[in-house]
């Protein structure tokens, strides 16, 4: 429908009231006596007498007084509030006619009373003062009817404003959200088993149901609203749920964001966008301080919107500084953000993701520390903002692996989102080795420098053993990387090595070991180096697995020897004690030549001496 339909559509509507109160005009005015003025409101012309007007509305009094010498037939009411319906229900109380006052014809009431000065001064008990105190013993003790008045001075404004109608609604509403929420609060208060008083879980909390009464309301009067509920104390979650019921109801109620059939004017579409945007400013300047009272899913869809309605950049900022605040607790499909811009060469909008991660690292962690118990809790990884870096480094890595396939990403975007989190957020690798190989196969254009510089964000030593073996077989890795991949899977294998055996008679083996090693690696080229690693690899788990057996052999022996010395104190047991010492120097002396591991007749004469050691001590 363009604009010059819904003209159309307006004047057939005043025409058809026009006729409706005509008739009804002459349903209520008596015709014994001829008429003697005639008033025209919006078009629409009553003819009616002078006494019953001039007797109540000051303003036709002094218009009839202006133009006596004249004898003044005709008048015309300009700008009246409420147009012709108001005047008829003005006129009908100067005829003295009876009619119901409702909260949908109050408003009107007020101002039309206003604008014809409808007040004590010219009359007892005039159509002001019955419409106010209609409003102050009625509507102001009702919520619903105070959200119908509102609704009604949508186009009383600003004379409804002046007259303080809107006011006194506003506040009886958040007077009356404030109270129900106060009851609701002390209903829910019960007794413990051991006498004391809390709040019960399991009770419902039923006293917002004020959220969808006034979700109808036009945005600027709801603004006021839900600031008047703000000062008055309403519970901040309470405030969240009615800002995400009417963006809900809002946005998805008339939304023009898409228009696939095409057929909508260009002059509608820019007021639908005009006023969605309006809307999505307005709630984002609404949000509560508290830090969980909107959910993250909702702020992310309002983000959604407001890339799309291009909302003001302080919109913008505010909503990327509420979700990197809680970041934490967002989901992979949270962080896909369309890109909606035409020029935008990429699917996903990763600068937003960028700046919100920024907002993250850079949130203030002073709260967190002083809900711990110690400084050092804070600092340890069990802390608040420690586990928050855990789960938003994983988040992080996941979001990473969704967009490296966009052929269009470029290096520069992706390393700026893997690089946005502190090197401890990481304690393993694995997701993001997965995000760079990922992005490797979908870039196979990458030159070696580019690659190598991709694989410096990946730190080889927190890789698991499953994605270690993979990246040491990736051939879309640089071979250098591959190699410290092999070299630091050999330190790993040395360390375990080296904590399972406790004897330091070894130790000076493993270092030269280690160091011959290092001299072969720097001598050969990378290929034959990638070769002597692997074999390596492969020896130090053979010696690993010897190293075990002879720990357990050793264990074996010390426990016979203590029931030895538990059950023996004879000079029996001292000769038994010295030739077991005398066999035990003997793998000290293997170890002296350089035996990394022993040999078989060694571990035969060793337990033979424990059998022997056990049937005399027995």
């Amino acid at each position: 429908m363009d604009r010059s339909d819904m003209l159309q559509l307006q004047l057939q509507q005043q025409l058809s009231l026009a006729k409706s109160v005509r008739h009804r005009c002459n349903e209520w005015i008596f015709r014994d006596v001829p008429s003697d003025i005639t008033i025209e409101v919006a078009g629409v012309t009553f003819s009616l007498h002078k006494f019953p007007l001039v007797s109540r509305s000051g303003r036709i009094r002094r218009l009839v007084a202006e133009h006596r010498d004249s004898d003044i037939s005709k008048v015309e009411l300009l700008n009246l509030p409420g147009g012709a319906e108001s005047f008829e229900l003005a006129a009908k109380f100067c005829y003295g006619i009876n009619f119901e006052i409702t909260p949908g014809n109050v408003a009107q009431l007020c101002c039309a009373s206003d604008y014809l000065e409808m007040s004590e001064e010219f009359s007892k008990d005039n159509l002001g003062s019955r419409a106010e105190e209609y409003l102050e013993s009625i509507v102001s003790k009702n919520l619903e009817m105070c959200v119908e008045v509102l609704q009604q001075c949508e186009n009383l404004l600003p004379l409804a404003d002046e007259l303080k109608v809107v006011s006194r609604c506003i506040d009886a509403i958040a007077s009356k959200a404030c109270t129900e929420q106060i009851a609701s609060s002390f209903s829910r208060l019960e007794y413990s088993s051991s006498g004391r008083l809390h709040m019960s879980k399991q009770a419902t909390c039923d006293s917002d149901w004020w959220i969808e009464d006034i979700s109808v309301l036009r945005i600027d009067l709801y603004e006021r609203v839900i600031t008047a509920m703000k000062c008055r104390g309403v519970r901040p979650e309470s405030i969240g749920a009615s800002l995400v019921n009417y963006a809900q109801r809002e946005l998805t109620k008339k939304s023009s964001l898409w228009n696939p059939s095409g057929q909508t004017k260009v002059d509608f579409v820019t007021s639908s966008y005009g006023q969605e945007k309006l809307v999505v400013e307005t709630i984002v300047s609404l949000f509560p301080v508290e830090k969980l009272a909107i959910p993250i899913s909702f702020l992310f869809g309002l983000l959604r919107s407001a890339v799309m309605l291009d909302c003001s950049v302080a919109c913008r900022l505010d909503l990327e500084r509420r979700i990197g605040s809680q970041l934490d607790i967002a989901t992979l499909d949270d962080l896909l953000i369309p890109s909606f811009k035409h020029s935008a060469d990429t699917l996903f909008d990763v600068d937003t993701v960028h700046r919100i991660l920024v907002n993250f690292s850079q949130q203030d962690d002073s709260e967190d520390d002083m809900e711990d118990a110690s400084v050092f809790e804070s600092d340890s990884p069990r802390s608040p903002s420690q586990s928050a870096l855990f789960k938003v480094s994983k988040l992080v890595d996941n979001y990473l692996a969704e967009i490296a396939p966009d052929a269009n990403l470029k290096l520069s975007k992706f390393m700026v989102i893997a690089d946005s989190l502190p090197s401890h957020a990481r304690t393993v690798h694995d997701g993001l080795y997965r995000a760079i190989d990922i992005y490797l196969k979908a870039h196979q254009g990458l030159s070696d420098l580019d690659k190598k510089k991709l694989c410096k964000l990946i730190d080889f030593q927190k890789l698991s053993q499953e994605a270690g073996a993979h990246a040491a077989q990736n051939e879309r890795l640089p071979l250098q990387c591959m190699v410290q991949v092999l070299y630091f899977e050999q330190l790993r294998l040395r360390n375990a090595l080296s904590n399972s055996c406790g004897d330091e008679d070894y130790k000076p083996s493993h270092q030269s070991w280690r160091i011959s090693s290092g001299a072969l690696s720097a001598a050969m080229s990378p290929r034959d180096n990638y070769a002597s690693l692997r074999r390596e690899n492969r020896e130090l788990k053979l010696e690993l697995a010897r190293l075990r057996m002879r720990l357990n052999d050793l264990e074996k022996e010390h426990v016979c020897m203590r029931r030895d010395m538990q059950k023996s104190s004879s000079r029996k047991f001292m000769n038994s004690f010295s030739r077991k010492f005398g066999k035990m120097s003997f793998f000290g002396n293997s170890s002296s030549k350089g035996s990394s591991s022993p040999s078989k007749h060694s571990l035969r004469t060793d337990s033979k001496v424990i059998e022997r050691t056990c049937t005399s001590a027995e």
